[in-house]
C-alpha cells in the first residue's frame, strides 16, 4: 500500500529532482513516499513546461524591500494576479459612476458658464432669458454626440474611443490629433472638475477660501491614490455620492419646478425685447453663440466610454454602449432642469456665490438641512467628476503605449492592475494647473471643451469611412447619423474655439506639439526594433571569437581579488589596470601584485593631472583598441551602498567608467558587485 503526502505533488515533473526517500509506514508492511521539492513553494510547472512564480517568489529578500512592499499593501491593498482581472471588471451601475461622473457633473456648472457668457456689458439681465433655449439646443446636439458612440463602442468593442476609430480609418496624423486633443482634454477635466467643487465648498464654508488651492490639490492626491488601488475599489467607493447627487438633483429640479409652474413662485427675467440695449439679430445669433461655446462642457466626458469598453463585464459592448444611452438621459434632464429653474427663479451670476447654490437656496431655503446636503453632494459630484479622466486618460496612454507612440511603462499594471503610470502623470498635471490658475473654474474653462470637439469631429468622420468601407445591415442609417453628427461637432469645434479665443489657441497649439513628441517616441521604438530585428531563418552557432579581459582596480583588496578571478573565468587573456598618483605606492602595490597574482598583469599608469576616466578610456582604444574577433570585457569592482549615506561616503568611479563605456564597439562591461552583502537575505533554498 502506498501513500501519497499530496496527489498533485506526488508525481514529480520529469525536469525535477525530487530526490524521494523511502519512509516506513505506520502498520508493518505499509510505506510512503515523501516528495522533496524545495522549489515548489516558490515555482510550478505549467501545463506547457514553463515555470510560473507563485506569490511568494514575489516577496522581496531584504528588510527594506519587505518594509516597502508592507506600506505598499497597506495603501493599495493586496497585489492582484493578472488571472483576477476579470474580477476587476465593472458592473453597469459601477460604470456609470466611473465614466459618467464627468458628463453628470457638469450639469452643476454649465448653467453658470451659460449666464455668464450672456451677461455682457450694455445687454444686461435680459439676454438670460435665452438661457433654456441655448441649453435645450446643446442637450440636441448631445443626443447626436451620444448616439453617435454608441455606434462607435459597438464597431470598436476593444477600447481607445476615437484614437481607434481614426487609426483604422483615417490613417496616423488623424488618430494622433484625436489622441492628443483627448489627452489634454482630461486633464482639464480633473482640474476644472476640482476646481469648481473646491468653489462649491467655498460658497458653503467661506472661512476655508485661503485653503481652496490646498484643498482641490488634497482631492486629486486623494482619487489618485484610490484608482491606484484598481478599477473596481474605485468603483464601490465613488458609486454612492454618485447617486445621492443624480438623486438630489432630481428632487430639486422636482420641488423647483412645482414652485415655478405650481406655486407661481418664480420671478424669472425681464423680455428680451424689453432690453434697453439696441440688439441686431446678428447681435443676438453672436451672443447665443457666445453662450452656446461656453454651455458645451456639458458634452465633455461622453467619450470616456467609449475609451474604457475593454473595463466593463461582459458583453462589454452591450453594457457600456447601455450605460452611455442611461449617462445621456440623465445628463439631459440634469442640465435642462437645473437651467430652467436658474431661469425661472431669476437667478443672475455673482462673485459670493455659483449659479447652483442660489437655485438651492431657492428650491431648500438657505441655510436650510437640504441646502447644505445639496451642495455637499454637488462638491462630491465635482470632485469625482475627475475619475473619468482617472479611468480614461491611463487606459488611453497605455493604448498609445502599445502602439509604441507612449512610453511602454504606461502600458504596464501595477500591483493592482491599474496603469499606474498613466494615473500618477494624470494627478501631476492637473495638480500644476490648478496651482497655476489658483483653482479658479473661470479661468480654466475658456481652456476647456476645445479639445474634446475636436476629438468628436475626428471621431465621427472615421465612423463615416468605416460604414463606405464595410458596409453592414442599415450602414445608411448609421452613415447619417454619424455625418450629422461630424457637420454639427465640426462647427461646434470652431464656434468654440474662435469664441474662446486667445486662450483656446493655446490648446490648439499645443496639440500638434503633442503629437509631434508621440511622432518622436515612435520613431525611437522603430529605430531600436530595427537594430535589434532578427532574421527568422537564421541559424546561430557558437561564437568564434576571443574574450580579452581589463579590469581597472583601486589597490589590492578582497573586491579586486573576486573580480581578477571572475576575469579568470571569462578567459585567460587577463589584465589589470592601475592609474595612480602615488608613485611610490604603485611599486609597492606591484610587488603585492606579482606575489598574490601571480599570471595576470598589472599595468600602472601615472596620471600627473590627477583624471581616471580618460587615461583608462585612452589606454582601451591605444594599448587595446577594438579589432574583429575580439571582445573586451571589461570587469568593474563596484561598491554598493548599503546605507543612503555610502553614496556620499564612497566614490562612484566605477559608475563613471561604466557610463563613458555605453557605445564603445564590442567592449561588454562586467559588474562585480561588493559591500551588498550584508543587505541580501535571500529566502529561495539552495539545490
Amino acid at each position: 500500500m502506498t501513500e501519497g503526502k499530496d496527489d498533485r505533488e506526488a508525481t514529480p515533473h520529469p525536469r525535477e529532482d525530487p530526490r524521494p526517500g523511502p519512509l516506513q509506514g505506520q502498520k508493518p508492511g505499509d510505506r510512503r513516499v515523501r516528495v522533496d521539492r524545495p522549489r515548489s513553494e516558490y515555482f510550478r510547472y505549467t501545463p506547457s513546461g514553463a515555470l510560473e512564480a507563485r506569490p511568494k517568489a514575489h516577496q522581496a529578500v531584504d528588510t527594506r524591500g519587505r518594509a516597502i512592499a508592507s506600506g505598499r499593501r497597506l495603501l493599495f491593498g493586496r497585489p492582484l494576479a493578472t488571472a483576477e482581472e476579470i474580477g476587476e471588471r465593472l458592473s453597469k451601475k459601477q460604470a456609470l459612476a466611473i465614466f459618467s461622473s464627468d458628463a453628470i457633473s457638469s450639469s452643476a456648472y454649465a448653467t453658470e458658464e451659460i449666464l455668464r457668457a450672456l451677461l455682457v456689458a450694455g445687454v444686461g439681465i435680459a439676454a438670460l432669458s435665452l438661457a433654456l433655449p441655448i441649453a435645450i439646443s446643446i442637450a440636441l446636439l448631445l443626443a447626436v454626440v451620444a448616439i453617435s458612440y454608441r455606434q462607435v463602442v459597438v464597431a470598436y468593442p476593444s477600447g481607445g474611443g476615437s484614437y481607434s476609430v481614426s487609426k483604422a480609418n483615417l490613417g496616423r496624423v488623424a488618430s494622433l490629433v484625436a489622441a492628443a486633443a483627448l489627452l489634454i482634454d482630461y486633464v482639464l477635466t480633473v482640474a476644472v472638475s476640482i476646481s469648481s467643487a473646491s468653489e462649491q465648498v467655498i460658497a458653503a464654508l467661506p472661512q476655508l477660501e485661503p485653503y481652496q488651492v490646498f484643498l482641490a490639490v488634497s482631492v486629486v492626491a486623494v482619487i489618485a491614490l484610490a484608482n491606484l488601488r484598481g478599477v473596481r475599489e474605485a468603483g464601490n467607493l465613488f458609486s454612492i455620492p454618485t447617486y445621492l447627487f443624480v438623486g438630489s438633483a432630481l428632487l430639486m429640479i422636482g420641488l423647483g419646478a412645482w414652485q415655478i409652474v405650481g406655486e407661481g413662485q418664480g420671478r424669472g427675467y425681464p423680455p428680451l425685447a424689453d432690453s434697453s440695449a439696441d440688439l441686431a439679430g446678428l447681435a443676438i445669433l453672436l451672443l447665443a453663440l457666445r453662450a452656446f461655446a461656453s454651455g458645451a462642457v456639458a458634452l465633455t466626458g461622453t467619450e470616456a466610454i467609449a475609451t474604457g469598453v475593454p473595463s466593463f463585464r461582459p458583453p462589454e459592448a452591450r453594457n457600456a454602449a447601455t450605460t452611455l444611452a442611461v449617462m445621456a438621459v440623465l445628463l439631459a434632464v440634469l442640465f435642462i432642469g437645473i437651467t430652467f429653474l436658474a431661469t425661472g427663479f431669476g437667478v443672475v451670476p455673482n462673485e459670493e456665490s455659483t449659479v447652483l447654490s442660489s437655485v438651492a437656496g431657492y428650491v431648500f431655503g438657505l441655510d436650510s438641512l437640504g441646502f447644505y446636503l445639496f451642495l455637499t453632494f454637488a462638491a462630491l459630484i465635482l470632485m469625482l467628476a475627475a475619475n473619468t479622466s482617472f479611468a480614461a486618460f491611463p487606459r488611453l496612454a497605455a493604448v498609445l503605449a502599445e502602439d509604441s507612440y507612449f512610453p511602454r511603462r504606461f502600458a504596464y499594471r501595477g500591483d493592482r492592475l491599474a496603469f499606474s503610470a498613466g494615473i500618477v502623470v494624470l494627478a501631476l498635471l492637473a495638480s500644476a494647473l490648478i496651482i497655476i490658475f489658483g483653482g479658479d473654474t473661470h479661468a480654466l474653462i475658456p481652456l476647456y471643451a476645445v479639445g474634446v470637439f475636436i476629438d468628436f469631429t475626428i471621431s465621427q468622420t472615421g465612423m463615416i469611412r468605416h460604414w463606405l468601407r464595410t458596409r453592414p445591415d442599415r450602414w445608411r442609417r448609421r452613415l447619417a447619423v454619424n455625418s450629422v453628427g461630424a457637420v454639427v461637432t465640426g462647427l461646434v469645434a470652431i464656434d468654440v474655439a474662435i469664441v474662446k479665443a486667445p486662450a483656446s489657441l493655446f490648446v490648439i497649439v499645443l496639440i500638434p506639439i503633442l503629437v509631434g513628441v508621440m511622432w518622436f517616441i515612435r520613431h525611437e521604438y522603430d529605430t531600436a526594433r530595427e537594430e535589434l530585428d532578427l532574421d527568422r531563418t537564421l541559424t546561430f552557432g557558437a561564437p568564434a571569437r576571443h574574450n580579452r579581459v581589463i579590469i581597472p582596480v583601486p589597490g589590492l583588496s578582497r573586491a579586486v581579488i573576486q573580480s581578477v578571478q571572475f576575469g579568470r573565468s571569462l578567459s585567460d587573456d587577463v589584465r589589470a589596470v592601475h592609474i595612480t598618483i602615488d608613485q611610490e605606492g604603485a611599486v609597492g602595490l606591484q610587488a603585492d601584485w606579482e606575489h598574490m597574482l601571480p599570471g595576470v598583469p598589472l599595468v600602472i599608469i601615472e596620471t600627473p593631472y590627477r583624471s581616471l576616466v580618460a587615461p583608462f578610456l585612452h589606454y582601451l582604444d591605444v594599448m587595446a583598441p577594438t579589432s574583429e574577433g575580439t571582445i573586451t570585457i571589461v570587469v568593474l569592482p563596484e561598491y554598493v551602498p548599503r546605507h543612503w549615506w555610502d553614496r556620499f561616503l564612497h566614490g562612484q568611479k566605477s559608475q563613471r567608467i561604466k557610463q563613458a563605456l555605453v557605445g564603445r564597439p564590442d567592449t561588454v562591461v562586467a559588474d562585480v558587485p561588493y559591500g551588498g552583502e550584508r543587505i541580501y537575505r535571500g529566502t529561495t533554498p539552495k539545490p
